[in-house]
Parts: structure tokens; sequence; C-alpha cells
């Protein structure tokens, strides 16, 4: 690997020694001081002062990094199969290997829609053959996302898929999502769902309110998103089915969340960094890059979302990646698509909570590798000897600039572009194969 191309999709094994490195435990909630010894695909021990024979394996020095469990991104849109313009499967796990995401959920808004283990299957195949992340699959719960006829669930989950999802449509039929959460519940599957009353919805552009009056843009209301969680927890307590909701963004969501966990129901929760990060005033200038589906809410809404992760209500960080081509977004704002990638810019993003906010390291990586993993039952996101070495290395303290026209992702349509961050991933292990190297 160079600089140049950074990537390496050898199947060769070399066996690696990572010295000196700060090692994040998120299961023991510890920083500690250690050696990695990876041999094969496994991390074979772990622990301080690891002596080898130099020539079987390679030393890196990891001093003054940190060594973490790679990143899971339970919300990623890979765009193939059906909108290769925007992302394929390669320049996504292209994305995910530079951004220190070792294992990516893809939504099933693909085309054709992912509601056939076929699908899955397909998307697998290929994932191996860039063989640069683990890819996994969520499937629909409505054949084609159209909120209708519920998917054979049980035997997409057989061939993989980890929950179920119409992607960045909500059920909105009370009476289907009751049939999917019965469902479910038979095989202890989850359910995902995008939160958002699409009659409220339709046709909106921004958060309703005195910005989307002054913009001149229609807007969304954000109980919108509430009504929502509020009429699904209904259902979820008579099936007593795990519900989990996407990328929360409101004020409420945050609150109705709390209440439905102190209560004891299977629910748990993702934001994604543009709600913690920006409010509705980064769509000044009708900054379309900043056209998210959810919109970007109030500063009010900000500091909550920044409360929940805090105090633990939301589980997971996710990046919420939607590519678009230049096409579907340098246009008129009430013309341009939803959607901003973010596998690039996933960790900076969630590292600087510990800046700014006082989020212990340890609870940090938590939100990106060991919650999302244990929500979808993976065996990844975790550091422990004889599990497969899917780790980070990275440097906390390193400064840069977001351009997205440097991202290796298809397309560039990010919200924090020209952003000054501090973070930064420099290498990407992936079943004890060194995948990226900054």
């Amino acid at each position: 690997m160079n600089l140049k191309n950074p990537f390496n999709n050898s199947k060769l094994p070399i066996n690696y020694l990572l010295k000196n490195g700060s090692v994040i435990d998120p299961d023991k909630d510890t920083i500690e001081k250690k050696d990695v010894l990876i041999e094969g695909k496994i991390i074979k021990d772990l622990k301080k002062n690891i002596s080898v024979d130099e020539k079987k394996f390679k030393i890196i020095d990891c001093n003054n990094f940190f060594i973490s469990p790679g990143i899971v991104d339970m919300r990623v849109n890979i765009g193939e199969p059906g909108f290769e313009h925007k992302e394929t499967i390669k320049s996504a796990c292209k994305a995910a290997a530079s951004g220190g995401v070792t294992s990516m959920v893809c939504m099933p808004n693909t085309y054709p829609a992912i509601d056939q283990p076929a699908i899955i299957q397909s998307i697998q195949r290929k994932a191996r053959e860039v063989s640069l992340s683990k890819v996994f699959c969520t499937g629909c719960i409505t054949r084609g996302a159209e909120g209708n006829e519920i998917c054979e669930l049980q035997l997409m989950r057989e061939f993989g898929a980890l929950g179920f999802t119409d992607g960045n449509k909500s059920v909105s039929n009370a009476r289907v999502m009751k049939r999917a959460l019965n469902y479910a519940k038979s095989f202890d599957g989850l359910i995902i769902q995008h939160a958002e009353e699409q009659e409220l919805s339709q046709g909106g552009m921004v958060n309703e309110g005195e910005f989307a009056t002054r913009m001149g843009l229609t807007g969304i209301p954000n109980y919108s998103e509430s009504m929502i969680i509020e009429r699904d927890l209904w259902l979820v307590r008579d099936t007593k089915c795990r519900y989990h909701v996407s990328h929360i963004s409101t004020k409420e969501s945050v609150e109705i969340i709390r209440k439905a966990k102190k209560e004891g129901l299977p629910i748990t929760c993702d934001t994604a960094p543009p709600y913690f990060m920006l409010n509705e005033l980064s769509l000044e200038n009708y900054r379309t890059f900043s056209k998210l589906s959810p919109p970007l809410r109030t500063e009010e809404d900000r500091n909550n979302i920044i409360n929940g992760i805090l105090d633990g209500t939301i589980d997971v960080i996710a990046s919420d990646h939607t590519p678009h081509d230049q096409d579907a977004k340098r246009l008129p704002f009430n013309q341009a698509e939803f959607g901003g990638v973010g596998l690039e810019t996933l960790l900076p993003m969630t590292l600087n909570l510990v800046k700014n906010y006082n989020l212990s390291l340890t609870k940090a990586i938590s939100l990106i590798t060991k919650n999302p993993s244990e929500i979808l039952g993976l065996k990844t996101g975790k550091i422990s000897q004889d599990l497969e070495a899917d780790l980070i290395v990275f440097d906390l303290e390193k400064p840069w600039k977001i351009n997205s026209e440097s991202f290796h992702s298809k397309s560039k349509n990010s919200p924090f572009d020209g952003i000054l961050v501090q973070g930064k991933n420099l290498m990407t292990f992936v079943r004890g194969r060194l995948v990226y190297k900054s």
C-alpha cells in the first residue's frame, strides 16, 4: 500500500504485532497500554510486552495512537444494485475502510429492493470479492418497501438479514406494522423504523417553523417523527417484539424513548452526526448538501439529541450514509434529493462529543462498535482474544479539514464539507488483514 493506493484487497495472510497502542475495550470500559498480536484472522493475544519472531510477524509501532474495535455502521445506503451512478459496493467499501468502518449494514432501498434472499446473496458475494469491509444486509418489511404486503421475513433472516426496515420510508399502515412485529417476534427478529408520518411530511423540505417560513420552504413538523414512534410503541407493548428507531432528530423523540426504556420496552434507537453537529441554520443560502431526511432541526433539538447520547437514551451513532451524484444535489432546493454521505466522517464526528461534551472515549467508541453489534446480533464490535481481528488504529489529536473531493465514496454530498475536525483513522484491519493505511 502507498499514498496513491492506500487499500489492500490481497487475500494473502500476514501476521501482525501492534505495539504500544492504547487499547480501547468497550466491553470492560477500559483503555490500557497493550500489544495486540494478530495471527491469521484472529486476535491471538492481547497484553503488555509481547515478543515475537520478527521474521514471522510485521511489527507496527502504535505509540501515541489508539487501537479500538472496528466501527459497525448500522445504516448505510450502498446504491448497488440499481443506483451504481451514486455508489457501488466497491466504492462504499473503500469509503468504509478509510473511515474505519469494518462492518456496514446496508439499507434495502436498492433497485430491486432487498425483499428476497437472492439479492442479499448477490450483495454479499460482491462484497467478498472487494474484500475491504464486512457487508451485512437488512431486508424490507414490505414488498418493494411499498408498505402493503409483508415479506418473507424469516426466510430472509435465514439468508443473513440482520433486521427489517423499509429504509427511508415509514411503515405508515398500523395494521401492517402490527403484523410485521408479530411475525418478527416469532423468531426474535428486529424491526427498524424510519419514523415519519408520511401524510404530514409529504412535500416538505425542511423543519417546520420560523426558519422554514423565512426561507419560503414547505416545512415538515417535528411531531411527524414522534407520532410514529408513539404509535409503534403501543404495538410493541402488545407484541413484545424488538424495535429500533433510526436517526432520531427531535427533543420529543428522545423524551418518548427515554420514557419507554424506563417502562422496560424492548426499544433501541440511533441518531446520525448531523443531528448533534448541525441545526437548521446550516441550510442558509439554500445549501442542498444539508438537505437531509429527517431534516435538520432547531438548536434545542440538537442539544436534546446530545443529552440523549450522554445519558444513554440513544444507543448508537450511525452514519446514515446516503450518496447522491451532483445532478441530484446541485439543483434548486425543492428539487434536490435528501441525504448526505457519512462513512468517512463518522469517527471524527463521534470523537467531537469527547472533545466538546465530556463524553468518555470508551462510551463514544461503544456507540459505534459494541452497541450496534449487540443490537444486530453480530460478533464484531469487540476487541478480545480469539475474536476476528476487526480493528482500527486512530490518532485522537490529529487535526484535519474535511474535503469531500478527497473522499473515496463515489458521491461527495457531505453536509460537513469544509469543517475542521480532530481525530483521524490511520489503519483498518478486517479479519486480520490490513486493508487500509493512510
